[in-house]
């Protein structure tokens, strides 16, 4: 339960720094040429304020981590899409379709089916051997952000990106499923899966700004967030001994494919006009 609390809480962190972001940045834009750097940062303290929300989401993304399968942790920070979309209609008065709210129901039971059916337990020891591994994966993430960066045109620079960026985001989650410390603690410093969190995550954040700059908010959103859930939870169930609840076999896929496609559904709220 407390796993479950903190990734709901990590969606809630997300998905509410996406709001203080898009209204940080609408102060920045509506402030007039020429203004002194005191009056901006001002201006632009919720953004700060949302940045330190997405730290925050990280680390309790990462605890959740420690004793939830991937498919369903991944699942949880995916939604947090569905908190962007209420916050938008609270805060900045944004009016949802039909099939947004249908969207946001879809979510809610697929998390829920998705909670009851995943088997709670520390993710498998992977050894230096799964850590150069995974290293080899965060090398990976850095050429395709490289192969889409340098890519000339912008609709295919945008979908690669926006793969570039899922495949960051999915290998930090499976190195914090798999993360062992070092005793003491500066001797993790040498695993090479720490070194492949920090490659991808970088890349990841780096890879989805370019890949919003280049493409539809819709589209991008929607590749990264496929890929950076299926990808990790494929990875956990095959290799690292995430496992589902005794009875629940059918239950699981439903809900991960329910929960996928409401927030596909809802992917144009992932960065707020």
């Amino acid at each position: 339960m407390i796993g479950i609390l903190g990734a709901v809480a990590a969606a809630i962190a997300y998905g509410s720094a996406t709001i203080l972001q898009a209204i940080g940045v609408r102060r920045l834009g509506a402030m007039p040429a020429g203004s002194g750097w005191v009056a901006r940062v001002r201006a632009g303290q919720l953004y700060a304020v949302g940045l330190a929300l997405d730290g925050l989401g990280f680390v309790l993304s990462f605890a959740a981590l420690r004793t939830l399968p991937l498919f369903l942790v991944e699942s949880m920070l995916a939604s947090s899409v569905a908190v962007t979309a209420v916050l938008a209609v609270l805060v900045l008065h944004v009016r949802l379709s039909s099939r947004e709210v249908g969207a946001l129901l879809v979510v809610g039971i697929g998390l829920v089916l998705l909670a009851i059916s995943a088997q709670e337990g520390a993710g498998r020891h992977v050894g230096t051997r799964g850590g150069w591994w995974l290293f080899a994966l965060g090398v990976l993430v850095a050429l395709v952000f490289a192969a889409g960066y340098f890519d000339h045109s912008p609709a295919r620079s945008s979908v690669v990106l926006a793969v570039a960026s899922g495949l960051g985001f999915g290998v930090t989650g499976i190195v914090a499923r798999v993360l062992e410390p070092s005793d003491p603690l500066w001797h993790s410093v040498a695993q090479p899966q720490l070194w492949a969190l920090v490659i991808a995550g970088a890349v990841a954040i780096v890879a989805y700004g370019f890949a919003l700059d280049r493409g539809r908010t819709t589209s991008v959103a929607a590749i990264t967030f496929a890929v950076e859930t299926i990808v990790p939870a494929a990875i956990g169930l095959a290799f690292l001994g995430d496992q589902v609840r005794h009875g629940f076999v059918i239950v699981a896929p439903i809900g991960f494919a329910v929960t996928l496609a409401g927030c596909l559904a809802l992917a144009g709220r992932a960065e707020v006009e």
